[in-house]
């Protein structure tokens, strides 16, 4: 049974409607990105998936007992806020240290858990996010441009752990970039959104689509032979990290 299923979707605030008559499914491990410029509804869209936002039309339906893991954008620690890893991600969650170590080490970062939220990078911050994100085992998680303010090789690591958490938990991930060659990398699907679904489909489809070219110009072209170089170099780099494990 599909995880989520969008039917003539439509949100709106005030009298601005954002989103106009969207139809989407989301597939149990399924990998899905949602681009399109700014303004375009995907925060929205994430929104009403999640509940936060009501519709205007239309409905959306949840497998029955779905638990969804969000990271969000960003969010802001007081610096004079003394809170460790494992407190933070036990405020919200009634879960024992051991999960809480386990979430960690899903997400790349095993040896966080005693550390200072304040002390962390970016990077290590984001990949903490993820971790409480994943602590009641989700069946879908929902990313919301998480790696903002990380640079290029920063953010293409935070991705390839998505890739692997994918991979070892099974869960479908739904996520927000503006980072077009990421996306071409890490999806199973693309959907387009600029106020309505424009195009969707794998990436390759996608990328030749005159509807995604209009929005994102002609730099699509090197995205997508970017996709197939990352594609195979991670394949490769797979590869390599096995056998130099072995």
């Amino acid at each position: 049974m599909s995880l989520v299923t969008v039917e003539d979707l439509s949100v709106s605030y005030g009298a601005n409607t954002v989103l106009r008559h969207v139809h989407m499914i989301i597939e149990p491990g399924e990998i899905v990105t949602i681009v399109g410029p700014n303004g375009s509804g995907k925060t929205s869209l994430l929104r009403a998936i999640i509940g936060a936002t009501k519709p205007a039309k239309g409905r959306i339906t949840r497998k029955q007992g779905l638990r969804i893991g969000y990271v969000p954008q960003k969010l802001h620690i007081d610096p004079t806020l003394p809170i460790s890893v494992e407190r933070f991600m036990r405020l919200t969650n009634r879960v024992s240290r051991a999960r809480c170590a386990e979430a960690l080490e899903e997400a790349g970062v095993p040896d966080l858990l005693k550390r200072q939220m304040t002390q962390l990078s970016g990077g290590q911050f984001q990949r903490v996010l993820l971790a409480r994100a994943l602590i009641n085992h989700p069946d879908i998680l929902l990313l919301d441009e998480a790696t903002q303010g990380l640079d290029q090789p920063g953010s293409a690591a935070f991705y390839r752990q998505i890739e692997t958490v994918r991979r070892e938990t099974g869960c479908a991930i739904l996520m927000i970039s503006h980072e077009l060659h990421v996306v071409m990398s890490a999806s199973d699907r693309v959907i387009c959104l600029n106020g309505h679904v424009c195009c969707e489909g794998s990436p390759a489809v996608v990328a030749s689509a005159p509807e995604y070219r209009a929005l994102f110009g002609t730099g699509t072209g090197g995205a997508l032979a970017l996709y197939r170089h990352d594609h195979d170099h991670h394949h490769d780099h797979d590869h390599s990290s096995q056998d130099a494990a072995e």
